[in-house]
């Protein structure tokens, strides 16, 4: 019997917070805290997960683990995020509902990780397949792409995400993915051209410096000092933890295994070249005639790199960085900029740049991870975004972040009451209004068409005149005053007039989560976000594949005089999308909790978790699902978890699973009130009543372990008394045995010994007898022998002799009969000659009777005559020149008589085809199949080795003998030979390299159909057969040596000690039979040939690194060998120079 488990099971704290009980804050985070400590990070509020970052790796996310929660219930095991993973794709999968994943959390909660670990377990359960697995590892690779080009490391975090990402990933009818497509929100690009203390700029900048090859920081003109950067940070450049490096080598993978092409890879990081040389760029006052002040560049030498890189003429950037061009409807009006708004150009220039970049990236991404039908499929959405921000200076970003949180408040209060609600209605339990805070109050403040701040704030940056940040908070004092969520100093409302916590430059709205005091400075120049025209202009003039994409305004042909759109209106409408499609699909989230600001392990912080409650709604969460019934669980398993209570569905229910459920609670005596039955579940009103029933079951749980220990020990006892008593009976009788085998032993040793005295005699007797009859017999034979070849050798005298005879007779008669025919052939072409001179005689006389009648009538065609006559006649003579003047029969002659009339091109370039291929047919026909395996060795040669190995060249001319040890003639080799069971294709000596000291140990290499074998090459002993199926792959160098590395398959039974390293004079012909021979043997392509100065063996349990340097070695005849350290092995081998 399957046993039943449940979240209720060896539960550390409360692992559902609806269950919690007293229900208050300070008990809240105290099982937060009981949890964390003993590594239970997830903790369910109903079907919401909170996470705690562990900042640190735990054994929780294992493929066991994936197993584990594979078509599980989601309260059958202890919280994990995988139970969340696996509830959303069973529904999406089998009952055809979209889905939502939603993450949020404060920087540096886990949010990202939280999105990489349901997208890998969702890659994990879902469907195998060469196409489904192309598609999983595009999507989850485009995970290091975004997060190179959107992360960067804060104070908070350091890896944090500096944009908002929504993914829908696409799935097909079975379950498996299709494709997907990516969203993304609000990028920190204000960051590309300033950092707090304590921060980077993002990722990308340092991995660039870090990881890329000298050759291509050389093309970028970029050098790897960031201290060279404007824009980059120098305080914490380097990051423990991080390997920039090591991640710019990921991200360059990441993108290839995405579908980004080489030249879309090399413009990108032009572009993030370009960012930081504009970083650079410094300017300098120059005074003009009128007065005023115009800006330069002080030092034209970044400038020129920029404009190299991004293909832009250096006089059109730099005019853009001191004149500023303003147009109205028929006039344009140019103004110089002085030395600040030329620096505020330049970092727009810079955050537009990366900005677009960065969304280029994304639509890029998109392409490649699209589903190829347009069929509609089952979606599953991820959101990993900014969770509610509350700092001491909280501006414009915190502002549009705090408001995409209430809106994500508002719908997950509307859908969570709204699957509350379809679930009682789904089992017939009476519906009673739940009473909840409604923040729509505070979205309508926010983002209401008429008053809202956003309408207000993008009105003042589009009215004329003189606006200000403080122009615009006194337009909010105005209309937002009554407002019951908005403060201000300044406001109608005189409550705040003396409210010395609310400065005169600041207002404060009440969200879901608390106060939070706003700073308007900066706000009309954040949601303005304005590049000057002249700049779009110069972008688009650049000779770049990709910068007129990302700046298509800049075209003169398309001048477009109309604002364009605000921040705040641009994001407005994203999350307004957003919203939208969250509301078509079933909602699952993710609450993610820091412990801590010091990004440690196992260290929480009561006050910060405290905070993180308050704004993420968690107890409010908790109040909403505890509204109705707390507890809720299907029949059959609670009837199996409740059952021993009951002596009458005890210990099997025979009836209905509802109708054992109701006895068992009307046996229990619990209250009517604290409970429902539905159509499928029974619901529980209070915990304590939930805690009641675990308490008396864990009580009858102990009186049924007691009853089931007494009868256990009862039946130990018996069972050991009865094997006693039987092996008493055993005992006794083996004895009574031991004593008869005894006795029959002696008497059946003297019955033996009197036999075989008797038995011996007789049988000497027979033997002599046998002998002497056997030596006649031999006798007999050898006589008959004598006799036979006697006769045998006169027969074959005397068959010699008839042959000889025969043989004259017909060389006698071949003779005559030759000069017989010469004879005749001498007359017959004697006849020929004569009967040809007759013809030619009468030939001539005919003609010239025919001259003599006819001449009057030539005259008329006698132009046409001659120039047939004459093209015949050079016909005649180039078809007989090129007969005597035709190249050699060889296919790869490249001569070919010259054509002496241009007219002759055609039929001239014709026939040098034809005989081409004509001595190309005849010289394949003289191959034998012998001739041409050997060709096709080469030819495999040639394809795996040239221009890739410096041995090659000198191998070519050396035909492959295959057997150079003639082992099948070789006596010395002869026992080696017999033991080959199958043909030998190669042998050869070869140097096998020690694997500890790195010196040679001579040895036979033999290959056969199936298998190497190494042998000792005195002995001709076996050391070493390797099945070829064994063999994974095979390295060289690519130098003029002959060593090259054999290496096994993991788990393999040659591959306990090791690969093996030699050497040998015939490399390239070893390499290539092995190759020819291997792939047939494991029924694939080819095997894996590494060329490389570099690379890797296993050496029993150590992997050591063979390193290839030229220089002269120590034998001065050839490469040496020497081991380095436990990890380096280092081949000498002589310069090619």
């Amino acid at each position: 019997m399957e046993v039943k488990t449940s979240l209720l099971d060896n539960m550390i704290g409360v692992g559902d917070m609806v269950l919690l009980e007293p229900l208050t804050e300070d008990s809240f985070i105290e099982n937060l805290r009981n949890r964390f400590d003993h590594n239970e990070i997830y903790t369910y509020i109903g079907s919401v997960v909170i996470s705690m970052n562990p900042y640190r790796s735990l054994p929780i996310f294992t493929p066991e683990k994936v197993e584990e929660y594979r078509n599980r219930n989601f309260y059958e095991l202890s919280p994990h995020i995988y139970a969340l993973a696996d509830e959303a794709y069973r529904s999406l999968r089998d009952q055809d509902k979209d889905q939502c994943i939603l993450i949020t959390g404060e920087s540096g909660a886990g949010k990202t990780e939280a999105s990489k670990l349901v997208m890998s377990y969702v890659a994990a359960v879902c469907g195998k397949g060469q196409e489904v697995n192309k598609v999983k590892e595009q999507l989850l690779q485009s995970n290091p792409v975004l997060e190179a080009f959107g992360n960067a490391k804060t104070v908070r975090n350091d890896n944090s995400s500096r944009f908002g990402k929504y993914m829908d990933i696409e799935f097909d009818f079975k379950g498996d993915p299709v494709g997907g497509v990516i969203s993304n929100y609000l990028l920190e690009k204000s960051r590309v051209v300033k950092q707090p203390r304590g921060e980077r700029n993002f990722h990308i900048f340092y991995q660039l410096l870090s990881g890329a090859s000298d050759d291509t920081l050389r093309k970028l003109k970029l050098d790897r000092d960031f201290s060279k950067y404007n824009y980059l940070s120098l305080d914490s450049a380097n990051v423990n933890g991080l390997d920039d490096a090591a991640n710019f080598r990921t991200v360059r993978n990441a993108m290839q295994i995405v579908g980004f092409m080489e030249d879309e890879v090399q413009s990108v990081l032009e572009l993030v070249a370009a960012v930081l040389k504009l970083g650079n760029i410094e300017f300098k006052p120059e005074s003009r005639s009128n007065g005023y002040d115009e800006s330069r560049v002080k030092d034209k030498n970044d400038l020129k790199e920029m404009c190299e890189l991004l293909g832009i003429e250096q006089s059109v950037l730099e005019r853009a960085f001191s004149y500023r061009t303003v147009e109205a409807k028929l006039e344009k009006v140019s103004t110089t900029l002085n030395v600040s708004q030329a620096y505020y150009a330049r970092d727009a220039l810079a955050k537009n740049l990366y900005s677009r970049l960065f969304s280029w990236l994304v639509t890029r991404i998109n392409e490649s991870i699209k589903a190829q039908s347009k069929t509609r499929h089952k979606v599953m959405g991820v959101l990993d975004i900014y969770g509610f921000e509350i700092f001491e200076d909280n501006s414009f970003e915190q502002f549009i972040i705090n408001y995409c949180n209430e809106k994500l408040q508002q719908i997950f209060i509307e859908l969570t009451l709204r699957e509350e609600q379809e679930e009682y209605i789904r089992e017939d339990i009476e519906w009673t209004n739940i009473e909840y805070f409604n923040n729509a109050v505070i979205c309508d403040l926010i983002e209401n068409n008429q008053n809202g701040i956003l309408a207000m704030l993008d009105e003042e940056c589009l009215r004329p005149g003189t606006v200000t940040d403080i122009t615009f908070l006194d337009k909010l004092n105005t209309v937002c005053a009554e407002h019951q969520h908005f403060e201000s100093r300044l406001s109608k409302n005189s409550k705040f007039l003396t409210d010395h916590s609310l400065p005169h430059s600041c207002f404060r709205i009440q969200h879901y989560a608390g106060k939070v005091l706003y700073r308007v400075e900066g706000f009309m120049d954040k949601n303005n976000d304005l590049l000057y025209r002249d700049l779009s202009q110069a972008m688009y003039k650049a000779n770049h594949k990709l910068i007129k994409q990302l700046f298509p305004e800049g075209n003169p042909a398309k001048v477009n005089l109309k604002r364009p759109p605000t921040a705040g209106f641009q994001f407005k409408h994203s999350v307004g999308t957003l919203m939208r499609n969250l509301q078509t699909k079933n909602p699952n989230y993710i609450r993610c909790v820091k412990p801590n600001d010091k990004k440690a392990p196992r260290i929480f912080t009561d006050s910060l978790v405290r905070h993180q409650v308050a704004y993420l709604g968690l107890m409010e969460n908790v109040r909403v699902r505890r509204a109705g019934y707390a507890y809720r669980q299907a029949y059959e398993p609670c009837l199996e978890r409740y059952k021993m209570l009951c002596k009458q569905t005890w210990p099997h229910w025979k009836g209905p699973t509802r109708e054992g459920v109701e006895v068992l609670m009307a046996d229990l005596q619990v209250s009517t009130e604290e409970f429902a039955y539905g159509n499928s579940k029974i619901f529980i009103r209070n915990p304590r009543t939930l805690f009641s029933l675990e308490e008396k079951r864990r009580g009858c749980l102990e009186n049924l372990a007691a009853l089931i220990q007494k009868i256990y020990r009862g039946w130990k006892c018996r069972t050991h008394f009865l094997l006693l008593k039987r092996s008493q009976v055993v005992v006794a009788a083996w004895y009574r045995r031991y004593a008869q085998q005894k006795k029959y032993t002696q008497i059946k040793s003297a019955t033996i010994m009197v036999q075989s005295y008797s038995k011996g005699w007789k049988a000497r007797k027979i033997l002599r007898e046998l002998k002497h009859q056997k030596r006649c017999e031999e006798a007999a034979t050898t006589i008959a022998a004598y006799w036979h070849g006697t006769q045998a050798r006169r027969e074959l005298r005397r068959l010699k002799e008839e042959a000889r005879n025969k043989h004259a007779v017909s060389v006698i008669w071949a003779g005559w009969q030759g000069t017989k025919a010469r004879r005749e052939l001498k007359r017959l072409k004697k006849e020929a000659r004569r009967r040809h001179a007759v013809a030619v005689i009468w030939a001539y006389w005919l003609g010239l009777k025919v001259r003599r009648e006819y001449r009057k009538f030539f005259r008329a065609n006698a132009g046409r005559k001659i120039y047939s006559f004459i093209m015949q006649r050079l016909m005649q003579k180039y078809f007989l020149g090129l007969k005597r003047d035709l190249p050699s029969m060889s296919p790869i002659g490249g001569s070919w008589p010259t054509r002496p009339y241009r007219f002759l091109d055609t039929a001239h370039t014709e026939l040098r085809s034809i005989f081409h291929h004509w001595r190309c047919k005849k010289y394949r026909s003289r191959f034998t199949d012998e001739r041409k395996a050997v060709f096709e060795e080469k030819l495999q040669a040639s394809e795996i080795f040239k221009d890739k190995k410096a041995l090659y060249p000198s191998s070519v001319g050396q035909p492959f003998r295959g057997d150079y040890l003639e082992i099948s003639k070789n006596p010395k080799y002869q026992k080696l030979s017999s033991a080959m069971d199958e043909k030998v294709l190669l042998a050869d000596m070869v140097n096998k390299i020690n694997r500890a000291n790195g010196k040679g140990t001579a040895r036979i290499f033999l290959l056969t159909k199936n298998n190497f074998v190494l042998a000792d090459q005195k002995t001709g002993q076996v050391k070493a057969s390797v099945p070829l199926p064994d063999l994974a792959s095979i390295s060289v160098s690519t130098q003029n040596d002959g060593f090259f590395a054999l290496k096994l398959k993991e788990g393999s039974a040659g591959a306990t000690k090791g690969d093996f390293l030699l050497s040998s004079e015939h490399l390239i012909e070893i390499i290539t039979k092995l190759r020819r021979t291997g792939a047939t043997a494991v029924n694939h392509n080819h095997l894996d040939i590494d060329i490389s100065d570099e690379f890797l063996v296993q050496f029993k349990q150590d992997k050591v690194c063979v390193k290839f340097v030229q220089g002269a070695p120590k034998n001065g005849n050839g490469a040496s060998c020497k081991r380095k350290n436990n990890r380096l092995l280092e081949v000498s081998v002589p310069s090619t120079a």
